[in-house]
């Protein structure tokens, strides 16, 4: 199958992100300093290109009134130059949090160290002080201070609120540093340092827990990367610190753009760590996208501390990469999504039905998975509507290529639905339709294909505008992806309602209506359609009546070109990024020239196709990824894929050498 070398791993950009909690003894800097070295020489070994270390962790957050004494500020110091000293010759930029003396005041302040040097030091803006929290009675808020640099040892370091650190060979990677309190602020620092450009954010920080309290902890932070699109890492006291009143438990977090990539067990005596790669170039490309982010300017100006930093080499990606990314992986997420979406659909369509002042819906059901969506959300459009079933009319056209199989699950189908069923067999209309264009039926070629499938969507039309109806369409998003439909055959209807649905997701909401409101009678039809091969059935089958036409045998599994489409179109990563994760996600299913190839079949329709997108007909967009003109995606019809092409060519290159 192949392994996906480590400088290929690496060349992804990715940075991998620690954020430790550990172990805290109040007011022993000594015994500190013994374990954020034991744990940060932990991340080191497990490739951390970042460590995030709770606030106050050199000294020991819960240390009450110690913290004025000059004892423990001078230790503090001296505890900071040892954790200097351990990141000479690493790879990792670490920050750590201690108090700190600045011009006759304390600051709680968040220092970043790199390679022997402490890059800057980042006071905290907002103090609490209220109910269990006391840090105005020994903390100046950085947000007063005047002072630009501090001297620390020999050296004058950077310091003040409005400072981003940022690695000199890729301007991807800017980092803003918060302090606990400050997120929870109805303005955040993070806000203003997103604007100036910060991707990466981290937090030290000392929350303590309370029932109910973790919850609203993870959204803020999960939601706090959406807002400021970044990474957010969070990293918090654990529960060694002082219990005098209170316990901490060591809470750490790593979220994306929204996302929760990585989280640690709370209340953990003896530290935690989280580790999770981090994409920032996916930031930066989200906040391209952002009309909002694009549309205010920076609210604050900050200096740059400009340092080349290095990513160490990694042997594997530390961050789920889902085959299924369109597909919830959680089962209770899943049920909840899919009914979520079947009820969109439905919704439209019967507001659809409603504008049009018709209650017919037409459709033709073929026994494969797209019809059977649209036929259950069709199902579920009546009933919204309070219309009888038999308001459904759907229509079964056996052609030269239609198997057994499929002919008898669409009949059960239409029946257990409760709909009015029409069999029109277009194999007479079709033969007279090659003597009329001097087509050899014994040429099976594109013409013996699509003149079926144009004499169904004939069909079609013309009983919608018999009885009044609308006709609906069946298409998915991953065929419009790949321009896999005839055009004005399948391609058209007069409002699709599984245009947003990509086909991991159609067999999965089949499946999800079949376990969780179809009857018996109804789930036995369900199940044998969901194992029947996907086929547009438009060549005859074998002599013993198996579908001898098979999709996924033609152009790839369609498991694969979701995978594609998600990365290509929603994340808009490049194309060697895409091939690198999909040989990861499918690693041992699928061997590498397999992906590679697939993956330009993938981009050559996508590019081909795009006249078909053009002009399709209205439907629902479900998820964050459309491909209407009139939603998401516009593109020229004539646009050539030859730089995506040459840079798969590259990377198919360097992963088979």
């Amino acid at each position: 199958m192949g392994v996906v070398k480590s400088s290929i791993i690496t060349s992804l950009g990715f940075r991998r992100v620690a954020t430790i909690s550990p172990r805290t003894s109040a007011g022993d800097v000594n015994a500190n300093i013994t374990e954020i070295i034991k744990w940060c020489d932990h991340a080191s070994h497990e490739g951390a290109d970042v460590i995030v270390l709770p606030e106050l962790c050199i000294t020991g957050y819960a240390i009450g009134d110690l913290v004025r004494l000059p004892d423990l500020l001078s230790d503090a110091l001296q505890g900071l130059e040892q954790l200097r000293k351990w990141t000479t010759g690493k790879t990792a930029m670490v920050f750590a949090g201690l108090p700190l003396e600045v011009g006759s005041k304390i600051y709680n302040v968040g220092v970043a160290l790199h390679d022997a040097h402490i890059l800057a030091v980042v006071p905290k803006s907002y103090l609490p002080s209220t109910r269990e929290y006391y840090d105005l009675r020994w903390f100046a808020s950085g947000a007063d201070s005047v002072a630009q640099t501090v001297r620390i040892g020999i050296a004058d370091v950077p310091f003040g609120t409005d400072i981003l650190i940022e690695d000199a060979r890729d301007a991807s990677m800017i980092c803003g540093i918060e302090l606990c309190e400050d997120v929870w602020a109805v303005e955040p620092p993070s806000l203003a340092m997103a604007r100036a450009g910060a991707t990466l954010i981290v937090n030290l920080s000392a929350s303590n827990e309370l029932v109910g309290k973790a919850p609203y902890r993870r959204s803020l932070i999960v939601q706090q990367s959406a807002r400021t699109y970044s990474c957010y890492a969070y990293s918090s006291a654990g529960p060694s610190e002082s219990t005098t009143d209170m316990v901490f438990s060591g809470h750490c977090m790593i979220a994306e753009s929204g996302e929760l990539l990585a989280e640690s067990e709370r209340l953990v005596i003896a530290g935690t760590m989280v580790l999770s790669d981090v994409n920032l170039r996916h930031c930066v490309q989200e906040r391209l996208n952002g009309q909002s982010f694009k549309q205010g300017p920076p609210t604050k100006k900050f200096r740059r501390v400009s340092r080349p930093l290095e990513v160490s080499s990694k042997t594997d990606v530390r961050r789920k990469i889902s085959p299924l990314p369109f597909v919830p992986f959680d089962a209770s997420d899943r049920s909840a999504r899919c009914m979520e979406i079947v009820r969109m659909q439905a919704t439209a369509l019967a507001v659809r039905m409603n504008h049009m002042g018709t209650k017919r819906m037409v459709l033709g059901l073929s026994g494969g998975l797209d019809s059977t969506l649209a036929a259950l959300v069709c199902e579920e459009a009546c009933e919204l509507l309070s219309f009888p079933r038999t308001e459904m009319l759907f229509v079964t056209m056996p052609g030269m290529g239609t198997s057994q199989r499929t002919k008898n699950n669409a009949d059960h189908l239409a029946k257990a639905l409760g709909a009015e069923l029409r069999s029109i067999d277009i194999s007479k209309s079709v033969h007279q339709h090659f003597a009329d264009i001097s087509h050899n039926e014994n040429d099976k070629s594109i013409v013996y294909e699509n003149a079926q499938a144009r004499e169904r969507t004939q069909i079609l039309m013309d009983i919608a505008n018999s009885v009044g109806g609308l006709v609906v369409g069946t298409g998915d998003l991953s065929e419009l992806a790949l321009g896999w439909s005839t055009y004005n055959a399948d391609h058209m209807s007069m409002y699709n309602v599984n245009s947003g649905v990509p086909k991991t997701l159609v067999r999965h909401l089949i499946e999800w209506f079949a376990e969780s409101k179809a009857d018996a009678k109804t789930r036995d039809v369900l199940r044998d359609i969901l194992d029947t091969p996907i086929s547009p059935e438009l060549l005859p089958p074998t002599d013993e009546g198996i579908i001898a036409q098979r999709t996924e045998e033609m152009i790839g599994p369609f498991e694969l070109h979701d995978f594609f489409l998600f990365h290509l179109i929603r994340l808009e990563e490049p194309v060697r990024n895409v091939a690198i994760l999909a040989c990861l996600a499918f690693e041992g299913k699928y061997t590498q020239e397999q992906i590679v190839g697939w993956l330009e079949i993938f981009i050559t329709r996508f590019f081909i196709h795009q006249f078909k997108r053009s002009c399709m007909p209205d439907g629902v967009k479900i998820g964050s990824v459309a491909l209407s003109p009139r939603a998401d995606w516009r593109m020229p019809s004539d646009a050539k894929p030859q730089t995506w092409l040459r840079q798969l060519t590259e990377i198919g290159l360097e992963l088979s050498s």
